[in-house]
């Protein structure tokens, strides 16, 4: 065997075993939940919260709240884009798809410490923000929890720049290079179990957690199940939308498992395919 070849091996199997151990023990670094984000979401879902304080949070971080009104006046949340205040934008969207906006916002990309990897973790976070908007669109169809689908659809992949952060942090400890192929073959591998971890951490809904955990699952046994299929499809959803990978087409999307585990029939499926332009829009202007 080649030395160089040897010594690059021996040193991805370190890093391997390093990572498996960081992820055993919990000591996976996670960034903590940015406060308006957290916020927002429990605003979102208290029924006796008001327009008026949900505005009145995001109007404590003026970057956000530039944000957040320059996605409501856009042409795909509102057409005529005549809002001229938070609170207006609030009472006009509502407060679930504000704090989505909010929540969209705070968190992103920008939350993990991954040099040379920004543009590939970038490239994630913008299929997960669409995996978001196709799981809420599912959802409905589906008639199940339209909130929770968006969050999980946001969150399902949220372990991949965590894992990456940390192989970054452990091959600056062991004073190796880290190659490509060693970076997207352990990413593959850890990353579920660390978005498990994240999405605990940042103590997201159990509906949520329980629908990230077993995602990948198809059944209908519960309405945590049922969420997982709506992200589970998302994904697949988004991918096609992205254009990542020539695996799916239209063809494939009307038949895929998980929207026959939810019940949805072929006219629903192509409503659902219709919408793609709405969700390309949606995307552009939640994207940063």
């Amino acid at each position: 065997m080649d030395k160089d070849l040897g010594t690059k091996q021996t040193n991805a199997e370190s890093l391997e075993e390093s990572l498996q151990q960081a992820i055993f023990e919990g000591f996976v670094e996670v960034p903590m939940l940015p406060e308006v984000a957290g916020q927002a979401l429990s605003l979102a879902h208290d029924p006796e919260a008001s327009a008026a304080q949900m505005a009145e949070l995001i109007e404590r971080d003026q970057s956000l709240a530039g944000h957040v009104m320059r996605i409501a006046n856009s042409v795909a949340y509102t057409p005529l884009a005549n809002l001229v205040s938070l609170q207006q934008a609030v009472a006009r969207l509502g407060m679930n798809v504000i704090s989505e906006i909010a929540l969209t916002a705070a968190l992103s990309a920008k939350l993990f410490n991954t040099p040379g990897y920004e543009d590939y973790v970038e490239f994630n976070w913008q299929h997960a923000i669409a995996t978001s908007l196709w799981s809420k669109e599912i959802a409905k169809a589906a008639g199940i929890n339209t909130e929770a689908a968006f969050l999980a659809g946001l969150l399902h992949s949220i372990g991949r720049p965590a894992v990456l952060q940390t192989m970054l942090e452990l091959s600056k400890q062991q004073g190796t290079s880290l190659m490509p192929e060693t970076v997207y073959r352990l990413e593959n591998k850890y990353s579920q179990p660390v978005t498990e971890l994240v999405v605990t951490r940042w103590g997201m809904p159990a509906q949520v957690v329980e629908s990230i955990k077993h995602y990948e699952q198809l059944d209908a046994d519960s309405e945590s199940a049922k969420l997982a299929a709506s992200v589970h499809a998302a994904s697949r959803f988004a991918t096609y939308m992205l254009d990542i990978a020539a695996e799916d087409d239209r063809e494939t999307l009307m038949d895929l498992a998980a929207l026959e585990v939810l019940g949805l029939d072929d006219t629903q499926i192509e409503q659902l395919l219709e919408q793609e332009e709405i969700i390309q829009q949606r995307l552009t202007g939640l994207s940063p």
